[in-house]
């Protein structure tokens, strides 16, 4: 009955708000993961493309406006990690706060002998536990332009990763998936790579995948979407697990 009562919700809300066909042709253009799917997958997305922008609220601040036209790229490009596993993976928050570029905020820290330090950085993305994914609109723009980069993968990516309640690059895995598979792969790679990079050698990812097991989660997962065949030659047994778990075969 529940599954009835939501596909019938799903069917209503596509109906009385459809994403304009211009509008979803012109994310396509914008959106290679997506451009690339098949059209019934296409078809998948625009669906949760539509779910995405009723049930998340997008929030442009400092003077941004997003036009129609930008939600609809924002929302494809959200819904590419879940077009198997579905928007409730994305249950439990509710905002996505853009700023039209890259964001300072304010970290304090207080040391082990109590002395306060505060730090700040440009940041392209942010993703809470329970609040906001935060994001650059000129990094959302950028998508794709850097090979494996897509900031707005990058930071869902991590709301999959806040599923088991901590950013530890272990999110929850479906059924028939090994944990210690998972996690032999995933730090072999991370260890081989922050190897390789001490003695400076060029790396098939970018460097910012090795600031913690997190981060690299969140760097593999925008290039199993944006750069497929790279990852896959490079870090075969990853893009496997990633293929498992996202339950695509972008490449």
């Amino acid at each position: 009955m529940f599954q009835k009562l939501r596909n019938w919700r799903v069917r209503r809300i596509v109906a009385r708000h459809p994403i304009p066909e211009p509008l979803w042709q012109a994310a396509l253009a914008r959106c290679a993961p997506a451009r690339r799917l098949g059209a019934s997958d296409q078809a998948a997305l625009r669906v949760l493309a539509t779910l995405f922008l009723r049930e998340k609220s997008l929030e442009p601040t400092q003077g941004l406006e997003l036009d129609d036209a930008d939600r609809v790229l924002l929302a494809t490009h959200a819904c590419i990690p879940i077009l198997k596993l579905g928007m409730g993976w994305y249950d439990g928050w509710h905002s996505v706060i853009v700023y039209p570029d890259a964001f300072v905020p304010r970290r304090t820290r207080i040391d082990e002998a109590g002395v306060v330090h505060e730090s700040r950085s440009a940041m392209a993305g942010e993703a809470w536990g329970r609040g906001p994914v935060i994001l650059s609109w000129a990094d959302v723009l950028d998508a794709g332009q850097r090979p494996g980069h897509n900031v707005v993968i990058h930071e869902m990516a991590h709301k999959l990763d806040l599923q088991n309640g901590a950013a530890n690059g272990f999110p929850p895995l479906h059924r028939r998936m090994d944990q210690r598979v998972w996690t032999k792969v995933f730090s072999s790679a991370w260890e081989h790579l922050r190897e390789a990079h001490h003695q400076g050698m060029p790396l098939p990812i970018d460097p910012y995948g090795l600031e913690n097991p997190a981060e690299f989660f969140a760097v593999v997962s925008e290039q199993f979407f944006e750069a497929p065949a790279a990852l896959r030659e490079h870090l075969p047994e990853v893009y496997r697990q990633l293929e498992l778990f996202y339950r695509q075969h972008p490449y």
